[in-house]
């Protein structure tokens, strides 16, 4: 059986973005935790996170996490084989969560992309911050600030 490769790393480090370039030369499908969750949830990841709460959100990250290392949905199958395959971006907290990153360690491969506070408010534009809740407002020397843990 081939692994999925799951990509986690701080809000805003690019998982999502090098997860699509990544799945896109490998030529499987790509899967965005985050993604899953507001369409499970008929809600942004904000809102969820502004009006229920972040403990509820974490929940509905978890049962997403566990539909794709179940390869519940079609979009995991290679048709080919058979085999769950895909790359995964995941949102930035769900690996600090309970117990998800052993569970992603072992039923996938684990790439942790690093970046600087520095480089990812260099990145990350006025819309990526406000889908964010925790980034919401933050200016550049507030988001190094927070990336940082000083805030």
């Amino acid at each position: 059986m081939v692994k999925p490769i799951l990509l986690i790393g701080m809000m805003g480090c690019g998982k999502s973005t090098l997860g699509r370039k990544l799945a896109r030369r490998l030529g499987v499908d790509f899967i965005d935790t985050d993604a899953l969750v507001e369409e499970r949830e008929g809600a942004s990841v904000a809102d969820v996170f502004r009006y229920e709460g972040e403990e509820r959100f974490r929940e509905a990250e978890r049962r997403v996490l566990d539909e794709v290392i179940a390869g519940a949905d079609e979009f995991l199958r290679i048709p080919m084989c058979g085999a769950s395959f895909a790359v995964v971006s995941t949102g930035g907290g769900l690996p600090t969560w309970r117990d998800n990153m052993p569970c992603m360690n072992a039923v996938g491969y684990t790439v942790y992309l690093r970046r600087s506070p520095e480089q990812i408010a260099r990145r990350l534009s006025p819309y990526g911050r406000r889908k964010r809740p925790r980034l919401q407002g933050l200016d550049d020397e507030q988001l190094v600030a927070f990336m940082r843990g000083d805030m």
